[in-house]
This record gives structure tokens, C-alpha cells and sequence, in this order.
């Protein structure tokens, strides 16, 4: 086989410029390819919620939460921020379904995309009465583990008695589907 190559002329060589953007085109491309491919890889929420019920928190104590103690309730749990403007405008609607369903055995979990001492502020301002775990910026990317693939806040996981994810929401929930959802499995 013979190959045939046309002769460079010197004026229409690639310059130092084209070569540096080319390279950096490329090191972005496989970068991007890279993280997908990480991404890809990752756990993802399992129907059996063990994932959640896994999990080991402090809270803004700073004590230490294992979120299986509430294992066998209705578990609604809620990734959010104090610097989240629909996080703050939906947990008023959770401490009164807090208060209104516990003895149905609804429990709602906060996971803070925060620090301690902004959660303890808020809980107090707010008068939360459920607990809320410190997840810090961390928390996002487990909450992408169970299926929040924008990782975007607020983002809600509802687990029914037996452990199964019953519900996942990216967004604030509304009364009407929580309350739906929360009546299903609390007659179960």
C-alpha cells in the first residue's frame, strides 16, 4: 500500500493558539465523559429504601442519628437549606403534618444541606418538631444516590411501614399530594 501525503506549507500550519483550544476541548470532553460515567456508577435508591434507613447523621447536637430507629413508621424524609426559599416555605405544612399524624406513626426526617448552628436557628425560628439531621454539602450528593438527579433542593423521599420508597419529589410538595400519600400509607 503506498501512501500519499500532500506537502505542508508552512503558512497554513496549526498554530500554538488552535493546538492550547484544541487541547483544552478535548481535556473538557473527557472530563465531562469522565463524570458521567462516575456518576453513572453511583448507588441509586433502592425500592427498599435501605439506602435511607442506612444512614448515620448528627443532628444539631451534634449526637449522633441513626435514621433505622424510625424504622416501622411512615418515614417522609427532607432534604433541605436554610438558604433554600422553597425549603423554608414548605416546612411550616411538614410541622403541622408532623403534629397532626405522628400518633398515625408518620415521622419526618430532615437532612440539612447546612451547617449546625444555621439549623439550630431556623428549628428554633420556625419551632420545628421533628428532628433534623446535619447532612452539610454532602447531603446533595447522597440525595442524588436516591434518585434527586438534578441535585436540586427541596428534594423528598417517603418510605411506607415496610421500608419501600413510596414516594420521591424533586420540588416543594404540596399539601394535597402529601396528604394523599401520607393517608394510603398510614391505612395500610
Amino acid at each position: 500500500m503506498v501512501q500519499v501525503t500532500a506537502p505542508v506549507d508552512p503558512a497554513h500550519r496549526p498554530s500554538r493558539r488552535t493546538w492550547v483550544i484544541g487541547g483544552v476541548a478535548a481535556a473538557a470532553a473527557l472530563a465531562v465523559g469522565a463524570g458521567t460515567a462516575w456518576y453513572r456508577l453511583q448507588p441509586r435508591a433502592t425500592a427498599d429504601g435501605s439506602a435511607i434507613l442506612g444512614l448515620v447523621l448528627p443532628d444539631a447536637d451534634g449526637k449522633q442519628q441513626a435514621v433505622g430507629q424510625w424504622r416501622g413508621k411512615v418515614l417522609v424524609v427532607n432534604f433541605w437549606a436554610t438558604w433554600c426559599a422553597p425549603c423554608r416555605e414548605e416546612m411550616p405544612r411538614f410541622v403541622a403534618a408532623q403534629a397532626r399524624d405522628a400518633a398515625k406513626g408518620v415521622q419526618f426526617v430532615g437532612i440539612a444541606v447546612d451547617d449546625a448552628a444555621k439549623v439550630r436557628s431556623f428549628s428554633d425560628e420556625l419551632g420545628l418538631n421533628y428532628p433534623s439531621l446535619i447532612g452539610g454539602y454532602g447531603a446533595i450528593e447522597l440525595s442524588r444516590t436516591l434518585g434527586n438527579d438534578l441535585a436540586a433542593l427541596p428534594f423528598t423521599v417517603i418510605l411506607g411501614r415496610d421500608g419501600k420508597v413510596a414516594l420521591t419529589h424533586l420540588g416543594p410538595l404540596s399539601d394535597d399530594k402529601l396528604d394523599s400519600v401520607l393517608g394510603r400509607l398510614t391505612r395500610a
